[in-house]
């Protein structure tokens, strides 16, 4: 979707959409989130692979302007009604606060879907398979919203 002039995990938080990086690397989109949040990432990325499971970050820590950006694409590129149940303004997003974590690929979303509530890591809203944040309280996560804007 983006493609700015940064690399992977610059300082803006970029990670390209074909590329996650490790749950371990240090670039400011993981070395930015809450040490809380990355600790419960890697625990459950060090699970996973006991499952066979490789665990990717596609999103972590994005700067205000890199959300900005995300924001203005995916409304000119999939209208406002998509853009506003898929990324929230820069003020309001988890990402921007280094409070939320996108996870890929695919079976690496479905096994934290089914396993990383232990962690305390929550699917939030039910539109979005990959993205996580640290809510969960004695190992149960509250009900997903159906969107951003729930």
């Amino acid at each position: 979707m983006l493609h700015p002039s940064s690399t992977s995990g610059d300082v803006d938080g970029y990670i390209p959409d074909d590329n996650p990086i490790s749950p371990f690397a240090d670039v400011p989109a993981m070395s930015r989130l809450d040490p809380d949040l990355r600790a419960a990432t890697e625990a459950a990325a060090r699970a996973a692979r006991s499952d066979g499971i490789n665990i990717g970050v596609t999103s972590g820590w994005r700067s205000v302007e890199l959300q900005k950006t995300l924001q203005e694409q995916t409304t000119r590129e999939k209208g406002h009604e998509y853009a506003a149940t898929h990324v929230l303004p820069a003020d309001r997003s988890k990402h921007v606060l280094g409070l939320a974590v996108d996870i890929g690929p695919t079976d690496a979303a479905d096994w934290m879907s089914r396993s990383s509530a232990q962690f305390g890591l929550c699917q939030v809203y039910a539109n979005e398979l990959w993205h996580y944040e640290l809510t969960a309280e004695d190992g149960n996560c509250p009900p997903m919203r159906a969107d951003s804007t729930a």
